[in-house]
């Protein structure tokens, strides 16, 4: 089997599709599979060709365009053209050839992936432009695909849905990451049941390398008995961190000895106003390396996910992997990832025009597992057990090999 894993530099590469990749490789190259990595988009000056840990690396820049005479669409559609040939000029062995795509931006690449090669294309829905403006307010969604409203924002979340509509409709296969988006694509996008398959993200084990706690909250700089609230991903509206700091402000009422840290790079304006009468009471780090971010699982006592939309939840993952009990929103995927023994469940408001979180509920449940160890520590081992049942690196990559076999037969 050939599988080219296609990448780009983008935002989505450094979060959620970026770990994917990582995590997909990473399980695959033990078995008897030819991976390759094409990184579209790439801010590397020439075309590359690397190997690294036995996976190959394809690097393929941005051609510059005259922007006066060259459309925007016209250029993308130059772009895939090149990049097809040049596949076609370097790809030696073409049996059983699978081109694995993470993009919905890439219709036009998908056709001529069709046109030029005996393949199989399957996609992944990593997420929805939709659900990053409108987030988990699905009747929304389908009121302005009615065209029940006229405004810009649902001219724009209209474009995007046909443009990932109409992609889905070129590739064999779909991975969804949840039953919710699964039904979703089904009822809204008019696509095939038999067409998408459910195989959630998994994570490769690092908790072997755990440190001392001692050593980790002297490290931290934290003061002795000091309870630990994390926040982990990007500073972003749809993230929920606002709401998550007007609930450490209630927390504090209660519980004075304790710690937001917020660890993710992103839009903080949004944060500061917000925390600035208990700003001295909240860290945030920045983008962490992992081996950092890691080490926060294991000190934290709480892991909080407040998002207002989230396809899957790569940290909620990482937070049960780690022990780590979770306070966290009942929204799209992130409601399958955290089930009710691992987790305290937060339910969204939709309201027609926005998406909220009762914060004053939020800081209840945060309390509920500071107040009561116990019970945290009991939540933390179950889901370090849903962790390894099925989310693990294993699991994953025998789902992965199950379906890419399975467009071949």
């Amino acid at each position: 089997m050939n599988l080219y894993i296609f990448n780009q530099t983008r935002r989505g590469a450094v979060f959620g599709v970026g770990t994917y990749i990582r995590e997909l490789t990473a399980a695959l190259k033990e078995n008897d599979i030819n991976v390759c990595v094409v990184n579209l988009v790439s801010e590397k000056s020439q075309i590359e060709i690397e190997i690294i840990e036995g996976i190959k690396y394809w690097d393929f820049p941005l051609a510059i365009f005259d922007q006066r005479t060259t459309s925007n669409e016209k250029q993308w559609e130059l772009y895939f053209r090149n990049i097809v040939y040049l596949l076609q000029l370097h790809i030696e062995d073409k049996t059983n050839l699978i081109f694995h795509l993470n993009f919905y931006e890439c219709g036009t690449l998908a056709e001529k992936l069709k046109n030029v090669f005996d393949c199989r294309i399957v996609a992944v829905s990593h997420f929805s432009e939709w659900g990053f403006t409108i987030y988990d307010n699905v009747p929304r969604l389908r009121g302005i695909l009615n065209n029940d409203f006229s405004d810009s924002l649902s001219e724009n979340v209209r474009k995007s849905f046909e443009i990932e509509r109409s992609f889905y409709r070129k590739v064999d296969h779909i991975i969804s990451l949840s039953y919710y988006m699964k039904e979703i694509m089904c009822r809204d996008y008019g696509l095939n049941a038999s067409k998408i398959s459910i195989i959630p993200n998994g994570v490769c084990d690092v908790t072997n390398k755990k440190s001392s706690i001692k050593y980790l909250r002297k490290k931290w700089n934290l003061q002795s008995g000091e309870k630990v609230i994390l926040f982990a991903g990007r500073i972003d509206e749809v993230k929920g961190v606002v709401f998550l700091i007007k609930a450490f402000r209630e927390v504090l009422k209660k519980l004075q000895h304790c710690r937001l840290i917020v660890a993710g790079s992103g839009n903080y304006d949004i944060c500061f106003k917000e925390a600035k009468d208990n700003c001295t009471k909240i860290t945030f780090t920045g983008l962490l390396e992992k081996s950092d971010l890691y080490e926060l699982y294991q000190i934290a006592d709480v892991g909080v996910i407040p998002s207002l939309f989230e396809p899957f939840g790569y940290v909620a993952v990482e937070m049960m992997m780690h022990n780590l009990p979770i306070v966290a929103t009942a929204t799209s995927g992130l409601n399958e990832v955290v089930d009710n023994d691992c987790g305290l469940k937060i339910p969204i408001i939709v309201q027609s025009d926005k998406v909220k979180i009762d914060t004053k509920f939020l800081a209840k449940n945060i309390l509920y597992l500071l107040e009561n160890p116990t019970e945290a520590k009991q939540m933390g081992e179950k889901g370090r057990r849903r962790y390894l049942h099925n989310y693990s690196s294993d699991i994953f990559c025998g789902n992965m090999l199950q379906l890419y076999q399975s467009l071949y037969h």
